[in-house]
Protein backbone atom coordinates (compact mmCIF):
# COMPACT_ATOMS: atom_id res chain seq x y z
CA UNK A 1 0.00 0.00 0.00
CA UNK A 2 2.91 2.64 0.79
CA UNK A 3 4.12 1.97 -2.61
CA UNK A 4 1.16 2.69 -3.97
CA UNK A 5 0.75 5.64 -2.19
CA UNK A 6 3.90 7.40 -3.38
CA UNK A 7 3.52 6.27 -6.72
CA UNK A 8 0.61 8.17 -6.25
CA UNK A 9 2.40 11.07 -4.84
CA UNK A 10 4.32 11.53 -8.03
CA UNK A 11 1.63 11.17 -10.33
CA UNK A 12 -0.43 14.04 -8.92
CA UNK A 13 2.66 16.46 -7.98
CA UNK A 14 3.34 15.96 -11.91
CA UNK A 15 0.02 16.27 -12.71
CA UNK A 16 -0.15 19.80 -12.45
CA UNK A 17 3.97 21.01 -13.87
CA UNK A 18 1.50 21.75 -16.89
CA UNK A 19 -1.99 22.69 -16.79
CA UNK A 20 -1.48 25.87 -15.68
CA UNK A 21 0.62 26.86 -18.62
CA UNK A 22 -0.88 24.31 -21.32
CA UNK A 23 -4.87 25.61 -20.87
CA UNK A 24 -3.98 29.02 -22.32
CA UNK A 25 -2.89 27.76 -25.91
CA UNK A 26 -6.52 26.66 -27.18
CA UNK A 27 -7.89 29.95 -25.85
CA UNK A 28 -4.91 32.41 -26.42
CA UNK A 29 -6.95 34.12 -29.80
CA UNK A 30 -9.89 34.49 -27.14
CA UNK A 31 -7.71 36.17 -24.54
CA UNK A 32 -6.09 38.61 -26.99
CA UNK A 33 -9.13 39.60 -28.26
CA UNK A 34 -11.05 40.09 -24.95
CA UNK A 35 -7.76 41.72 -23.14
CA UNK A 36 -6.66 43.74 -26.62
CA UNK A 37 -2.95 41.93 -26.34
CA UNK A 38 -0.16 42.05 -28.90
CA UNK A 39 1.55 39.24 -29.77
CA UNK A 40 3.94 39.49 -27.62
CA UNK A 41 2.48 40.28 -24.93
CA UNK A 42 -0.49 37.18 -25.24
CA UNK A 43 2.87 35.27 -25.34
CA UNK A 44 4.16 36.28 -22.03
CA UNK A 45 1.36 34.43 -20.51
CA UNK A 46 3.24 31.05 -21.48
CA UNK A 47 6.75 32.80 -22.00
CA UNK A 48 7.07 34.05 -18.26
CA UNK A 49 6.15 30.62 -16.54
CA UNK A 50 8.69 29.01 -18.48
CA UNK A 51 11.27 31.79 -17.33
CA UNK A 52 10.37 31.53 -13.60
CA UNK A 53 10.37 27.52 -13.67
CA UNK A 54 14.27 28.11 -14.67
CA UNK A 55 14.78 31.09 -12.35
CA UNK A 56 13.33 29.71 -9.44
CA UNK A 57 14.38 26.02 -9.33
CA UNK A 58 17.43 26.56 -7.87
CA UNK A 59 15.35 27.76 -4.95
CA UNK A 60 14.36 23.65 -4.65
CA UNK A 61 17.89 23.19 -3.41
CA UNK A 62 17.38 25.67 -0.56
CA UNK A 63 14.34 24.50 0.44
CA UNK A 64 15.07 20.98 0.50
CA UNK A 65 18.31 22.09 2.50
CA UNK A 66 16.17 23.77 5.33
CA UNK A 67 12.47 22.18 5.11
CA UNK A 68 12.98 18.46 3.49
CA UNK A 69 11.89 17.31 0.25
CA UNK A 70 8.17 16.94 0.89
CA UNK A 71 7.37 20.47 3.03
CA UNK A 72 9.10 22.00 -0.01
CA UNK A 73 6.92 20.18 -2.57
CA UNK A 74 4.03 20.91 -0.46
CA UNK A 75 4.22 24.94 -0.82
CA UNK A 76 4.87 24.41 -4.56
CA UNK A 77 1.57 22.55 -4.87
CA UNK A 78 0.22 25.27 -3.16
CA UNK A 79 1.74 28.28 -4.82
CA UNK A 80 0.16 26.53 -8.03
CA UNK A 81 -2.66 26.14 -6.48
CA UNK A 82 -3.49 29.19 -5.46
CA UNK A 83 -2.07 30.88 -8.71
CA UNK A 84 -4.34 28.88 -11.40
CA UNK A 85 -7.64 29.66 -8.70
CA UNK A 86 -7.22 33.19 -8.92
CA UNK A 87 -7.50 33.51 -12.72
CA UNK A 88 -10.76 33.30 -12.08
CA UNK A 89 -11.05 37.26 -10.59
CA UNK A 90 -8.52 38.17 -13.94
CA UNK A 91 -10.17 41.03 -15.27
CA UNK A 92 -6.69 43.11 -16.32
CA UNK A 93 -3.61 41.81 -18.14
CA UNK A 94 -0.86 42.48 -14.96
CA UNK A 95 -3.25 40.70 -13.05
CA UNK A 96 -3.43 37.90 -15.51
CA UNK A 97 0.59 37.62 -15.93
CA UNK A 98 0.96 37.53 -12.34
CA UNK A 99 -0.60 34.67 -11.80
CA UNK A 100 1.53 32.91 -14.86
CA UNK A 101 4.47 34.21 -12.62
CA UNK A 102 3.66 32.53 -9.92
CA UNK A 103 2.24 29.67 -11.22
CA UNK A 104 5.79 29.14 -12.62
CA UNK A 105 7.58 29.66 -9.46
CA UNK A 106 5.47 26.54 -7.99
CA UNK A 107 6.54 25.00 -10.94
CA UNK A 108 9.85 25.74 -10.70
CA UNK A 109 10.42 24.68 -7.16
CA UNK A 110 8.29 21.34 -7.71
CA UNK A 111 9.98 19.87 -11.11
CA UNK A 112 13.43 19.26 -9.28
CA UNK A 113 12.04 17.97 -6.07
CA UNK A 114 10.21 15.34 -7.86
CA UNK A 115 13.56 14.01 -8.96
CA UNK A 116 14.87 14.06 -5.10
CA UNK A 117 11.40 12.85 -4.40
CA UNK A 118 11.78 9.82 -6.63
CA UNK A 119 15.89 9.23 -5.65
CA UNK A 120 15.05 9.05 -2.19
CA UNK A 121 12.24 6.69 -2.35
CA UNK A 122 13.00 4.80 -5.25
CA UNK A 123 16.26 4.91 -5.25
CA UNK A 124 16.89 1.24 -7.29
CA UNK A 125 13.95 2.57 -9.48
CA UNK A 126 14.86 5.18 -11.72
CA UNK A 127 12.83 4.27 -14.21
CA UNK A 128 10.08 5.93 -12.67
CA UNK A 129 10.65 9.20 -14.53
CA UNK A 130 8.55 7.51 -16.98
CA UNK A 131 5.99 7.90 -14.63
CA UNK A 132 6.67 11.58 -14.04
CA UNK A 133 6.95 12.90 -17.38
CA UNK A 134 3.81 10.80 -18.46
CA UNK A 135 1.75 12.34 -15.39
CA UNK A 136 3.31 15.72 -16.87
CA UNK A 137 2.26 15.11 -20.63
CA UNK A 138 -1.64 14.01 -19.23
CA UNK A 139 -2.17 16.84 -17.11
CA UNK A 140 -1.02 19.02 -20.53
CA UNK A 141 -3.39 16.76 -22.60
CA UNK A 142 -6.28 16.56 -20.40
CA UNK A 143 -5.97 21.07 -20.02
CA UNK A 144 -5.46 21.72 -23.69
CA UNK A 145 -8.21 19.30 -24.53
CA UNK A 146 -10.80 20.78 -22.19
CA UNK A 147 -10.33 24.30 -21.97
CA UNK A 148 -12.19 24.91 -25.04
CA UNK A 149 -15.65 22.77 -23.82
CA UNK A 150 -15.08 24.22 -20.42
CA UNK A 151 -15.08 27.62 -22.11
CA UNK A 152 -18.07 27.18 -23.94
CA UNK A 153 -19.91 25.70 -20.79
CA UNK A 154 -18.63 28.28 -18.25
CA UNK A 155 -18.45 30.97 -20.59
CA UNK A 156 -15.72 32.51 -19.63
CA UNK A 157 -12.12 32.21 -20.38
CA UNK A 158 -11.55 33.33 -16.27
CA UNK A 159 -13.06 30.06 -14.93
CA UNK A 160 -11.52 27.58 -17.82
CA UNK A 161 -8.37 28.98 -16.90
CA UNK A 162 -9.01 28.33 -13.15
CA UNK A 163 -10.77 24.96 -13.12
CA UNK A 164 -7.57 23.31 -13.27
CA UNK A 165 -6.52 24.26 -9.58
CA UNK A 166 -8.43 21.38 -8.96
CA UNK A 167 -6.03 18.96 -9.94
CA UNK A 168 -3.50 20.69 -7.18
CA UNK A 169 -5.81 19.57 -4.21
CA UNK A 170 -5.07 15.83 -4.72
CA UNK A 171 -1.48 16.24 -4.59
CA UNK A 172 -2.05 18.74 -1.27
CA UNK A 173 -3.62 15.94 0.60
CA UNK A 174 -1.52 13.02 -0.34
CA UNK A 175 1.60 14.98 1.00
CA UNK A 176 0.11 15.69 4.45
CA UNK A 177 0.66 12.45 6.15
CA UNK A 178 4.78 12.72 4.78
CA UNK A 179 4.79 15.86 6.98
CA UNK A 180 4.41 13.84 10.23
CA UNK A 181 8.53 12.81 10.47
CA UNK A 182 11.03 15.84 10.38
CA UNK A 183 14.26 15.23 9.00
CA UNK A 184 17.44 16.91 9.95
CA UNK A 185 18.46 19.83 7.45
CA UNK A 186 21.23 18.40 5.23
CA UNK A 187 24.48 19.30 6.22
CA UNK A 188 28.10 19.75 4.10
CA UNK A 189 26.36 19.38 1.08
CA UNK A 190 28.91 20.31 -2.14
CA UNK A 191 28.03 23.95 -3.45
CA UNK A 192 26.39 24.66 -6.10
CA UNK A 193 29.04 26.58 -7.46
CA UNK A 194 30.60 23.06 -8.52
CA UNK A 195 27.76 22.47 -10.63
CA UNK A 196 28.25 25.86 -11.90
CA UNK A 197 31.89 25.06 -13.40
CA UNK A 198 30.91 21.89 -14.28
CA UNK A 199 31.01 21.69 -18.46
CA UNK A 200 28.62 18.34 -18.15
CA UNK A 201 26.15 20.71 -16.58
CA UNK A 202 26.75 23.23 -19.22
CA UNK A 203 26.14 20.87 -22.31
CA UNK A 204 22.81 19.69 -20.44
CA UNK A 205 21.84 23.30 -20.36
CA UNK A 206 21.56 23.92 -23.93
CA UNK A 207 20.35 20.42 -24.34
CA UNK A 208 17.66 21.24 -22.47
CA UNK A 209 17.06 24.81 -23.20
CA UNK A 210 16.34 23.80 -26.97
CA UNK A 211 13.78 21.05 -26.26
CA UNK A 212 12.03 23.20 -23.96
CA UNK A 213 11.89 26.55 -26.48
CA UNK A 214 10.90 23.98 -29.18
CA UNK A 215 8.05 22.50 -27.05
CA UNK A 216 6.87 25.83 -25.27
CA UNK A 217 6.75 27.43 -28.34
CA UNK A 218 4.97 24.61 -30.03
CA UNK A 219 2.42 24.19 -27.36
CA UNK A 220 1.94 28.27 -26.79
CA UNK A 221 1.42 28.45 -30.83
CA UNK A 222 0.60 25.14 -32.74
CA UNK A 223 -2.73 26.42 -32.35
CA UNK A 224 -3.21 29.64 -33.91
CA UNK A 225 -0.53 28.10 -36.89
CA UNK A 226 -3.31 25.57 -37.07
CA UNK A 227 -5.67 28.49 -37.69
CA UNK A 228 -3.25 30.36 -40.04
CA UNK A 229 -3.35 26.58 -42.00
CA UNK A 230 -7.32 27.34 -42.63
CA UNK A 231 -8.45 24.62 -39.65
CA UNK A 232 -11.35 26.74 -37.68
CA UNK A 233 -10.78 26.98 -33.74
CA UNK A 234 -12.04 23.88 -32.61
CA UNK A 235 -10.24 21.73 -35.22
CA UNK A 236 -7.27 23.78 -34.44
CA UNK A 237 -7.35 23.46 -30.82
CA UNK A 238 -7.73 19.34 -31.55
CA UNK A 239 -4.28 19.57 -33.15
CA UNK A 240 -3.18 20.82 -29.77
CA UNK A 241 -4.74 18.00 -28.50
CA UNK A 242 -3.39 15.37 -30.89
CA UNK A 243 0.21 16.67 -30.37
CA UNK A 244 -0.44 16.35 -26.64
CA UNK A 245 -1.76 12.73 -26.45
CA UNK A 246 0.83 11.25 -28.60
CA UNK A 247 3.37 12.08 -26.20
CA UNK A 248 1.47 10.00 -23.18
CA UNK A 249 2.86 6.24 -24.66
CA UNK A 250 5.30 7.87 -25.98
CA UNK A 251 6.80 9.09 -22.73
CA UNK A 252 6.68 5.84 -21.06
CA UNK A 253 8.05 3.44 -23.84
CA UNK A 254 11.17 5.98 -25.07
CA UNK A 255 12.87 5.62 -21.69
CA UNK A 256 12.06 1.64 -21.31
CA UNK A 257 13.38 1.27 -25.06
CA UNK A 258 16.00 3.14 -24.61
CA UNK A 259 17.42 1.72 -21.08
CA UNK A 260 17.25 -1.73 -22.73
CA UNK A 261 19.41 -0.84 -25.95
CA UNK A 262 21.51 1.36 -23.72
CA UNK A 263 22.06 3.24 -26.66
CA UNK A 264 20.94 6.96 -25.53
CA UNK A 265 22.44 8.82 -28.19
CA UNK A 266 19.88 6.75 -31.05
CA UNK A 267 16.88 7.81 -29.16
CA UNK A 268 17.78 11.50 -28.63
CA UNK A 269 18.56 11.89 -32.04
CA UNK A 270 15.34 9.52 -33.52
CA UNK A 271 13.46 12.14 -31.25
CA UNK A 272 15.21 15.20 -32.40
CA UNK A 273 14.85 14.22 -36.09
CA UNK A 274 10.88 13.65 -35.48
CA UNK A 275 10.69 16.92 -34.15
CA UNK A 276 12.49 18.46 -37.23
CA UNK A 277 10.30 16.37 -39.81
CA UNK A 278 7.18 18.63 -37.62
CA UNK A 279 8.73 21.80 -38.15
CA UNK A 280 9.58 21.15 -42.08
CA UNK A 281 6.04 19.72 -42.66
CA UNK A 282 4.80 23.24 -40.80
CA UNK A 283 6.42 25.61 -42.75
CA UNK A 284 5.70 23.89 -46.30
CA UNK A 285 1.96 24.42 -45.16
CA UNK A 286 1.77 20.60 -44.95
CA UNK A 287 -0.95 18.92 -43.08
CA UNK A 288 -1.13 20.04 -39.40
CA UNK A 289 -2.34 16.84 -38.39
CA UNK A 290 0.68 15.38 -39.73
CA UNK A 291 3.15 17.93 -38.39
CA UNK A 292 1.21 17.20 -35.10
CA UNK A 293 2.39 13.46 -34.22
CA UNK A 294 5.58 14.08 -35.54
CA UNK A 295 6.30 16.84 -33.26
CA UNK A 296 4.25 14.76 -30.28
CA UNK A 297 6.28 11.88 -30.77
CA UNK A 298 9.56 14.22 -30.49
CA UNK A 299 8.92 16.01 -27.43
CA UNK A 300 7.67 13.02 -25.61
CA UNK A 301 10.93 10.88 -26.08
CA UNK A 302 13.18 13.74 -25.31
CA UNK A 303 11.79 15.00 -22.18
CA UNK A 304 11.73 11.99 -20.13
CA UNK A 305 15.39 10.69 -21.32
CA UNK A 306 16.28 14.40 -19.94
CA UNK A 307 14.60 13.73 -16.33
CA UNK A 308 16.58 10.59 -16.01
CA UNK A 309 19.95 11.37 -16.50
CA UNK A 310 20.39 13.38 -13.55
CA UNK A 311 18.24 10.76 -11.01
CA UNK A 312 20.36 7.98 -12.46
CA UNK A 313 23.79 9.81 -12.11
CA UNK A 314 23.14 10.97 -8.50
CA UNK A 315 24.48 9.79 -5.21
CA UNK A 316 21.33 10.51 -3.01
CA UNK A 317 18.72 12.71 -2.72
CA UNK A 318 20.47 16.22 -2.69
CA UNK A 319 22.50 15.34 -5.61
CA UNK A 320 19.32 14.35 -7.87
CA UNK A 321 17.68 17.69 -7.16
CA UNK A 322 20.74 19.95 -6.98
CA UNK A 323 21.62 18.41 -10.71
CA UNK A 324 17.87 18.70 -11.90
CA UNK A 325 17.86 22.33 -10.61
CA UNK A 326 20.77 23.40 -12.53
CA UNK A 327 19.91 21.74 -15.38
CA UNK A 328 16.30 23.03 -15.49
CA UNK A 329 17.32 26.92 -14.35
CA UNK A 330 19.81 27.31 -17.49
CA UNK A 331 16.74 25.08 -19.53
CA UNK A 332 14.21 27.01 -18.92
CA UNK A 333 15.15 30.52 -18.89
CA UNK A 334 16.64 29.23 -22.62
CA UNK A 335 13.17 28.16 -23.28
CA UNK A 336 11.24 30.82 -22.53
CA UNK A 337 12.41 32.72 -25.39
CA UNK A 338 10.49 30.21 -27.54
CA UNK A 339 7.19 31.40 -27.26
CA UNK A 340 8.08 34.81 -27.12
CA UNK A 341 9.90 34.14 -30.21
CA UNK A 342 7.50 33.51 -32.50
CA UNK A 343 4.84 36.14 -31.05
CA UNK A 344 7.61 39.03 -31.82
CA UNK A 345 8.38 37.33 -35.26
CA UNK A 346 4.59 36.85 -36.18
CA UNK A 347 3.80 40.94 -35.24
CA UNK A 348 6.61 41.97 -37.57
CA UNK A 349 6.07 39.40 -40.28
CA UNK A 350 2.43 38.23 -40.32
CA UNK A 351 3.68 35.06 -40.74
CA UNK A 352 4.81 31.98 -39.36
CA UNK A 353 7.69 30.66 -41.62
CA UNK A 354 10.39 32.76 -41.26
CA UNK A 355 10.55 31.88 -36.89
CA UNK A 356 9.72 28.01 -37.97
CA UNK A 357 12.90 28.01 -39.54
CA UNK A 358 14.80 29.57 -36.55
CA UNK A 359 13.11 26.57 -34.92
CA UNK A 360 14.48 24.01 -37.41
CA UNK A 361 18.18 25.71 -36.75
CA UNK A 362 17.02 25.05 -32.92
CA UNK A 363 16.60 21.58 -33.11
CA UNK A 364 19.74 20.63 -34.97
CA UNK A 365 21.67 22.48 -31.87
CA UNK A 366 19.80 20.17 -29.83
CA UNK A 367 20.69 17.44 -31.82
CA UNK A 368 24.34 18.44 -31.65
CA UNK A 369 24.37 18.37 -28.23
CA UNK A 370 22.22 15.38 -28.16
CA UNK A 371 25.27 13.18 -29.44
CA UNK A 372 27.54 14.55 -26.81
CA UNK A 373 24.95 13.53 -24.25
CA UNK A 374 24.53 10.52 -25.02
CA UNK A 375 28.29 9.33 -25.93
CA UNK A 376 29.57 10.69 -22.50
CA UNK A 377 30.38 8.03 -19.98
CA UNK A 378 28.82 7.34 -17.04
CA UNK A 379 30.41 7.80 -13.77
CA UNK A 380 28.93 8.78 -10.19
CA UNK A 381 28.17 12.64 -9.58
CA UNK A 382 30.29 13.21 -6.62
CA UNK A 383 33.13 12.63 -9.20
CA UNK A 384 32.15 14.73 -12.12
CA UNK A 385 31.96 17.97 -9.55
CA UNK A 386 35.12 17.73 -8.35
Amino acid sequence: MRLVYLILIIFFISLNLRPSITSVGPLLDIIQAHLGLSGVTASLITALPIFCMGLFSLSSIWLQRRLGVERSLLAAMLLILIATFLRMFVHHTSFLLATAVFSGVGIGIAGPLVAGFIKKYFPEKPGLTGLYSVSMVIGAAVASSFSVPLFRQMDSWQHALSFWSILAVPAVLLLLPLLQKREAPAKNLRSSSFLIRNKRVHLFTLFFGCMAGIFYAVTAWLAPIAQAAGLDHAQAGMVLTLFTLIQIPVSFFIPLLAGKSGNRTTWLLLCGLSELIGIVLLMIHSSPWVAAIFLGIGAGGLFPLALLIPIEEAAHTEEATSWSAMMQFGGYLLGSLGPALIGLSFDLFQTFVPTLFILAMIICTMMVAGIKIGNKSKLPLSDKIL
